[in-house]
């Protein structure tokens, strides 16, 4: 073999190896993002997940799973393979504390421009929704109930009523309810006494509930169908069923701001990449886009200017200046302490 023809050989050699590094480079930038599946994941997916992946010139892999417990599951068995979780925030906070995601690196993510509160050590904001008192429009007509001390007061808005089965969200209602007000309700929860007194409150009402519910799903299908007049809820929900002819209406007026939020399971195999993603799918355009698929605020105000939320479609989402105003925003810290105890004493009085 000519000197000539081996130089050409090896280039050829060496130009086929670049590109099978070059393909293999862009095989392994992916990452597998799980949420909760249905008209939810749809929509990350259409507004956040694939154009993110589209300008960072990465692919992503989808699936979906029921909650944290999936992931402590594969956690302890070593065997993650996801790189990012959609979330609760209260979920979040608690697989935080269990060592169940990575802290996350707010150097690399820029949250400068979120709203507080929408940001944890280990999950950052992605939509806000809000947990809120709603009624059938076919018993109050278009206006009901506007506080939490109307939806306890059975002579005034007398009919069937309908309570989380949970206790997340379920003993502010009551507080506010007994005259607590709204800025003050997690200083009482946390005072001794606190969750008692919510609990008390609670029961009063026991005897007018017609229905405990367990799933956004279900206390949308109740008002839907009409089972019963007055009822909590999360407004995106509600919404949903309303564009299907449900005679439902709502009020942000003391309702409870919460949000959804992204995480890195602990051991991810690609964290460093999904912090990237992360960064990328917090920026105002992914979060604007988002909301045309369900009525859920963005976590980023800056997704509240110019023409990507259209303004009188902007009045209607939770995270509105206008209607945060008019809600109290979650307190994690509180359900992180202390939500072990409630739940115990909330599910005794159902049983009671």
């Amino acid at each position: 073999m000519t000197n000539e023809k081996k130089y050409h050989r090896v280039a050829t050699l060496g130009a086929l190896l670049a590109l099978s590094t070059l393909f293999s480079g862009q095989a392994a930038a992916q990452l597998t993002v799980v949420s909760f599946g249905g008209a939810y994941q749809e929509g990350q997916s259409k507004a956040v997940f694939q154009p993110a992946a589209k300008a960072l010139g990465i692919t992503i892999k989808e699936e979906t799973y029921t909650g944290i417990a999936d992931l402590r599951l594969k956690v302890k068995a070593g065997a993650v393979a996801w790189d990012i979780v959609a979330s609760g925030s209260g979920s979040a906070a608690r697989a935080g504390s269990e060592g169940l995601l990575e802290p996350l690196d707010y150097k690399t993510i820029d949250v400068s421009t979120f709203a507080p509160g929408l940001t944890q050590e280990f999950c950052v904001g992605g939509d806000v929704f809000s947990n809120v008192l709603a009624w059938n429009t076919k018993t109050y007509g278009e206006k009901g109930p506007q506080s939490w001390a109307d939806f306890w007061d059975v002579k005034k808005f007398p009919g069937k009523r309908s309570y989380r089965k949970g206790v997340a969200g379920s003993l502010e209602p009551a507080l506010m309810a007994d005259g607590v007000p709204p800025a003050k309700v997690y200083e009482v929860l946390s005072a001794p006494g606190g969750i008692e007194r919510a609990i008390k409150k609670i029961k009063e009402l026991k005897p007018h509930i017609a229905v405990w519910w367990s799933s956004g799903a279900q206390h949308a299908q109740l008002m839907k169908d009409g089972e019963v007049d007055m009822i909590t809820g999360w407004n995106g929900r509600f919404d949903v069923v309303a564009k299907d002819g449900a005679k439902v209406a709502y009020t942000f007026n003391q309702g409870i701001l919460d949000y959804d939020c992204f995480g890195i399971p602990k051991g991810a195999p690609n964290k460093t990449l999904a912090m990237k993603f992360l960064n990328e799918i917090s920026k105002p355009q992914y979060q604007a886009e988002f909301t045309k698929y369900i009525t859920y605020g963005p976590a980023n105000k800056k997704a509240y200017e110019g023409p990507a939320i259209p303004a009188a479609y902007a009045k209607t989402l939770p995270s509105h200046p206008d209607n945060a105003a008019k809600q109290i925003m979650i307190d994690l810290n509180w359900y992180t302490k202390n939500e072990a105890r409630a739940s115990e004493l909330y599910q005794n009085m159902l049983t009671e």
